[in-house]
C-alpha cells in the first residue's frame, strides 16, 4: 500500500489528507496528524473522499467534438482536439479582435493551473476576459481587504481561534460549511469556558445553536449591524483612540455616519433587541474578538460594504495584527486564495498586482517577456455570460466548474451556452450541466491525480503530489492549456514562453511575480513544502519563516502605511418584498453535500444525511397556507422557478423560507434555487447576490403521485432511475443507507401516466414476470402498491396514489429483514410501522449510521453527549455530527419528564 500526502478538495479549511492507494487505486483516506489545518481532522466529506474517487462512472477519457450544434460528439485525439480549438480560437480572435473569447476557471484548480490558465489570456491572447467561480464567493472578501487594509491579505490565522474570547461568526453556518473549524472552536470553548461565540445569521443554524448569543438579523441588514456596534462602542468609549489617531485614516467620516445608527433604529431595522446588540458590542470590544465571515456577507450587492464595515470594528477597538484577533474570511473553496494570489480574476495580475495599474502591468509584461498587456478591464463572472448572450463574445472556455448549475439567473447563463459559438468544457467529469453545451470536450485529472500547491484561508501553502494516475487519456489542466498555448501561438504569430514540462517548473515563475510583494514567496520552494510542511505567506527567502499573522507592526500595504476606515451606509438588498413577492427566500450549503453533488451526491452515507430536496418554512407560515410536511410548492419570482417539497422547520422566522443550493436538474425537475436567484452584482466586487431573493409560493396538488425504492447494487442503476426524472411533472431521485444502500425515486404528475411506461419504469427496478412480489391493486381509487422480496428481504417498493408507509418500508429496506409479519403489513395506509420495528427518523451520524430517533430513546434515558459517543459510536469520528446531536440533546431534555428516582 502506497500514501500519499495531499489535501481536501472541497472547502477553502485546506485539510490535510494521507491517500492510501493500491495498484492504481484510492482505497482509504485519513487526516494528515501533521497538517497544522486540521491535524488529522476530517469531515464528513473529506472523510469519504476515497468514495467518491472510486466513482467512475462518469469520468472523462478521451477528448471529444461535435462540429455542428445538432451533433453528437465524437471522439477524437489529443492532436485533433488541440488542433480545432486552437483553429476555432484563433479565427475568432483574428475576425472578432481578442476580447471575443472568455475564460471561466475555478477555484479547485491547483495555482500552477491557474497561473498558465492567466498567462494564456491576459499574455498570449491579450484578453482580460478571465474570471473564475470565486467571483460567487470570495470576491467581495477580496475587496473589502484591498480597501481597509490595502491588499487581499487575510490578517489573522486559525490559530487565534485559541486565544481569543470571542468569535464573531457572520453571515456563516460554520458548523456545516468549514467543519474542522468549527471543530477547532468547539475545543477553544471547552478549554476557556469564558470564550463568547456570537453568531450572526437569519437563520437559527447548527452553528447559531451551538452560539452564546445569536443575532438572528433580517437578511441583508448587516452594514446596519455592524454600524449599530460602533455607535454603541463609541458612546461607551470603547475603541482605542490612540491605535486609531496613530494607524488609521478616514475616522472621522465614519464617525459621523454612524451617529445616526441609534441602537433602537438598529434594532428595528434588523429584528433584533437592542439588550442582545449593546451586550454584542461590549464583548466584541473588550476582546480579543476574532472574526470568521463568509457567503452571508460576501454575496450581496453591498457585499464590499458588509466585508468593510465588520473590518471597521476591528480597526476601532486596535484588534488586528495581534493573538487571537482580527477578520479572517473564510474561503468557499480549496484553491481560491491560490487564484487570488496569481490574478486569476478578470481585473487583477499576478503577485496580487492591479489591471488597472500602469506599472503593475510593466511589471508583469517584463516578467512575461511581452509588449503589452490590454488595460481594459475583462468581463467578470455575471458579465461574462450576458456577453455571450449578446453575441459579443464568440467563444468561452469553462474548466472545472459548472456555470449551468451554480450561476444565479442560470435561465439566462444556459440560454447564453446556447448561443456560443463555441464552447469549450475542461473537466475531469461528464455528468455535469454545463456538459450539455460543450462543443469541445477536454478530459482532466482530478483529485488524486493533481499535483501542484494549494493555498487555504490562512495563506497556507500545502504542496500537493499526485496519489495516482489519471483514467484514459486525461491530461492535466496546466498541461491541457500548455499545449493549447503552443498551437495557438504559432497561429496568432506571438512568441510567448509556454515551454513548461512540469508544475515546479510553474511554480517557480509564479514565485518571481511575487517577489518584494506583499505576498513574497521567494523562500519557499517543492522540496522545503515537502520537508518541512505547509506554510503561510510572506515567506521570503530573506527570513525563510512562516507568518502565522499579518499587521503586527501595524503597517499597512497601503501608500500612507494606514489602514482605511471606510464610510458604510446601509442600503437594501436587490430585491424588495412587495405583495406579489412576500417571502425572503435565502440559500446555504448542507453538511455532506458540496456545490452541485456530481460527487457527493453518489456517496451513499454523504446523501442520507438530506435525502430529498426540501423548502423550510416557519410553522405559522405553513398554517396560514394549509400545508404540511412534504406538500409540493412551487417557489417562483419574475426570473422562474422550481418545485420543491415543503417542511415545517422553526428555526427560520416567518416570512423567509430557505433552500439548499446543491439541488438542480442533475436529481430534481428543474434548476434549483439558481432559477430565481438574482444577477444583480455589488459595484466593487462585481459579487453577485446569491443568498436572497424575494419569492411567492403557491401550494401544487398533482393526482398521480409515486415512490419508488429499489436496493441499489451499483451507481449504474442509480442512473439509469434518474433518466426519468424529465419524463413527470416534478421528480426527484436520491440515494440513502449507509453499508446499504437503495435509491428513492419520488414523481408527481398532473395525469396518470401511460400503461406501457409504467410497466417500464417497474421493470427497470424488478418488478417482472416471475419475480417474487405481494401486490395490492384498487383501480377504483388509482391505488396500486408493490413490494418484491427476495430471502426475506425487501429489495423493491412501489407505490402508486398512497405512499404513508414509504418511510419505515425504506428503514426495512436498509437495516432490517423482512419478517412474516412485516408482510402483513407492508401495504397497508400506515405512516407507523408495526409491533417490532421502529422509525429511525433523519440520519445525523453519516459516519456509523445512528438516526435521530436513536438518539433521542437514548437521552430520554439518560444518556449524556458522551455516552452516546460510546454507546452508539456517533461522533468519535468526523465530528460533524456533534453540533445537531448537542441540538438534539438540549431539545429532547426540554421536552422530557424523567421519572423521580
Amino acid at each position: 500500500m502506497k500514501q500519499t500526502k495531499s489535501t481536501c478538495c472541497y472547502c477553502g479549511v485546506g485539510c490535510g489528507i494521507i491517500i492510501e492507494s493500491d495498484n492504481n487505486k484510492i482505497i482509504n483516506v485519513v487526516g494528515d496528524p501533521d497538517h497544522p489545518a486540521n491535524f488529522g481532522m476530517l469531515c464528513t466529506k473529506g472523510s469519504t473522499l476515497h468514495l467518491s474517487a472510486s466513482s467512475q462512472e462518469f469520468r472523462g477519457l478521451k477528448p471529444k467534438i461535435r462540429y455542428q450544434k445538432n451533433e453528437l460528439r465524437q471522439e477524437v485525439s489529443w492532436n485533433n482536439a488541440l488542433d480545432y480549438a486552437s483553429d476555432k480560437f484563433s479565427q475568432i480572435i483574428n475576425k472578432h479582435g481578442s476580447d471575443a473569447v472568455a475564460f471561466y476557471i475555478s477555484g479547485q484548480l491547483m495555482t500552477e493551473d491557474y497561473y498558465v490558465f492567466n498567462k494564456l489570456a491576459k499574455g498570449l491572447i491579450q484578453t482580460n476576459n478571465l474570471d473564475t467561480n470565486s467571483r460567487l464567493c470570495m470576491s467581495s472578501a477580496v475587496a473589502g481587504y484591498k480597501r481597509s487594509l490595502g491588499v487581499d491579505a487575510p490578517p489573522a490565522c486559525y490559530e487565534d481561534i485559541d486565544f481569543a474570547n470571542c468569535i464573531f461568526i457572520a453571515g456563516s453556518n460554520t458548523a456545516y460549511a468549514h467543519p474542522i473549524l468549527f471543530r477547532r472552536v468547539e475545543a477553544a470553548k471547552e478549554k476557556n469556558p469564558d470564550l463568547k461565540v456570537i453568531v450572526v445569521d437569519p437563520r437559527r443554524t447548527e452553528t447559531a445553536k451551538s452560539s452564546d448569543i445569536h443575532l438572528a438579523i433580517i437578511p441583508g441588514t448587516d452594514v446596519a449591524l455592524f454600524n449599530g456596534l460602533l455607535h454603541i462602542m463609541l458612546w461607551e468609549e470603547l475603541v482605542d483612540d490612540t491605535f486609531i489617531k496613530s494607524h488609521t485614516e478616514g475616522f472621522e467620516a465614519l464617525k459621523k455616519t454612524v451617529r445616526d445608527y441609534t441602537p433602537k433604529l438598529v434594532a428595528d431595522i434588523c429584528g433584533i433587541s437592542v439588550e442582545n446588540l449593546n451586550y454584542v458590542a461590549s464583548i466584541f470590544a473588550k476582546g480579543p474578538t476574532l472574526s470568521m465571515y463568509c457567503m452571508g456577507l460576501n454575496q450581496s450587492i453591498h457585499g464590499t460594504d458588509k466585508n468593510s464595515a465588520l473590518i471597521n470594528l476591528h480597526l476601532a477597538t486596535g484588534q488586528i495584527g495581534k493573538k487571537g484577533c482580527g477578520p479572517l474570511s473564510l474561503t468557499g473553496q480549496p484553491n481560491a486564495m491560490g487564484g487570488r494570489e496569481v490574478g486569476g480574476m478578470a481585473n487583477s495580475l499576478p503577485g496580487h498586482r492591479e489591471l488597472i495599474n500602469d506599472g503593475d502591468r510593466e511589471e508583469v509584461c517584463k516578467l512575461w517577456n511581452i509588449d503589452n498587456i490590454s488595460k481594459t478591464p475583462g468581463k467578470t463572472a455575471v458579465e461574462m455570460f450576458e456577453s455571450i448572450e449578446k453575441g459579443e463574445i464568440k467563444a468561452v472556455w469553462i474548466a472545472c466548474t459548472n456555470p449551468a448549475h451554480s450561476m444565479p439567473n442560470n435561465q439566462k447563463v444556459i440560454k447564453a451556452l446556447s448561443k456560443a459559438e463555441l464552447v469549450i468544457v475542461q473537466d475531469a467529469f461528464t455528468n455535469i450541466d454545463t456538459m450539455d453545451y460543450a462543443d469541445i470536450y477536454f478530459p482532466t485529472s482530478t483529485w488524486s491525480e493533481k499535483e501542484g500547491t494549494v493555498t487555504n484561508s490562512e495563506r497556507r501553502i500545502t504542496r500537493v503530489k499526485s496519489a495516482i494516475d489519471a483514467p484514459g487519456e486525461a491530461k492535466h489542466d496546466w498541461q491541457i492549456v500548455t499545449e493549447f498555448a503552443q498551437k495557438l501561438q504559432k497561429k496568432l504569430g506571438r512568441g510567448i514562453m509556454f515551454d513548461y514540462q512540469s508544475t515546479e517548473q510553474i511554480f517557480l515563475e509564479h514565485q518571481l511575480t511575487t517577489k518584494g510583494r506583499d505576498l513574497d514567496i521567494t523562500g519557499l520552494s517543492y522540496d522545503f513544502l515537502e520537508k518541512k510542511g505547509p506554510q503561510q505567506w510572506p515567506f521570503t527567502i530573506k527570513n525563510k519563516q512562516t507568518t502565522n499573522r499579518l499587521y503586527t507592526d501595524n503597517k499597512f500595504y497601503t501608500q500612507t502605511q494606514r489602514a482605511n476606515f471606510i464610510n458604510t451606509i446601509y442600503l437594501p438588498t436587490s430585491d424588495k418584498l412587495n405583495s406579489k413577492l412576500p417571502f425572503r427566500l435565502i440559500t446555504g450549503r448542507l453538511r455532506d453535500h458540496w456545490h452541485g453533488m456530481s460527487r457527493t451526491g453518489r456517496v451513499t452515507q454523504l446523501a442520507a444525511h438530506d435525502e430529498q430536496p426540501f423548502l423550510s418554512m416557519n410553522e405559522v407560515d405553513m398554517l396560514r397556507r394549509n400545508l404540511k410536511n412534504g406538500d409540493l410548492v412551487k417557489v417562483s419570482n419574475e426570473r422562474g422557478n422550481f418545485m420543491t417539497p415543503v417542511i415545517q422547520d422553526d428555526d427560520i422566522r416567518s416570512g423567509e423560507l430557505f433552500f439548499p443550493m446543491h439541488w438542480g436538474n442533475q436529481n430534481m425537475t428543474g434548476s434549483g434555487v439558481n432559477a430565481i436567484t438574482t444577477s444583480a452584482c455589488d459595484p466593487i466586487s462585481k459579487q453577485p447576490e446569491l443568498k436572497y431573493a424575494t419569492v411567492k409560493l403557491e401550494k401544487v396538488d398533482f393526482p398521480w403521485q409515486m415512490t419508488l425504492m429499489k436496493k441499489n447494487k451499483n451507481l449504474s442503476e442509480y442512473d439509469d432511475l434518474k433518466k426519468y426524472i424529465k419524463e413527470f411533472d416534478f421528480a426527484f431521485c436520491n440515494l440513502y443507507g449507509h453499508s446499504k444502500s437503495i435509491v428513492i425515486f419520488k414523481a408527481f404528475s398532473s395525469q396518470k401516466p401511460d400503461h406501457k411506461f409504467i410497466q417500464e419504469l417497474e421493470s427497470s427496478v424488478g418488478f417482472v414476470s416471475g419475480a417474487p412480489v405481494i401486490v395490492y391493486d384498487d383501480k377504483s381509487s388509482g391505488v396500486n402498491k408493490k413490494v418484491l422480496v427476495r430471502d426475506d428481504k425487501l429489495e423493491s417498493v412501489f407505490l402508486v396514489g398512497e405512499m404513508l408507509a414509504s418511510n419505515w418500508l425504506k428503514d426495512v429496506m436498509t437495516n432490517g429483514s423482512f419478517t412474516p409479519e412485516l408482510r402483513l403489513w407492508a401495504l397497508a395506509p400506515i405512516t407507523e410501522p408495526p409491533i417490532g420495528q421502529k422509525n429511525r427518523g433523519k440520519i445525523i451520524c453519516s459516519c456509523f449510521d445512528v438516526a435521530e430517533l436513536e438518539l433521542k430513546d437514548n437521552i430520554k434515558l439518560g444518556s449524556s453527549l458522551e455516552n452516546l459517543k460510546h454507546k452508539l459510536k456517533c461522533g468519535t469520528n468526523c465530528g460533524s455530527c456533534i453540533p445537531e446531536i448537542k441540538s438534539i440533546i438540549k431539545s429532547t431534555n426540554l421536552t422530557t419528564v424523567r421519572p423521580s428516582p
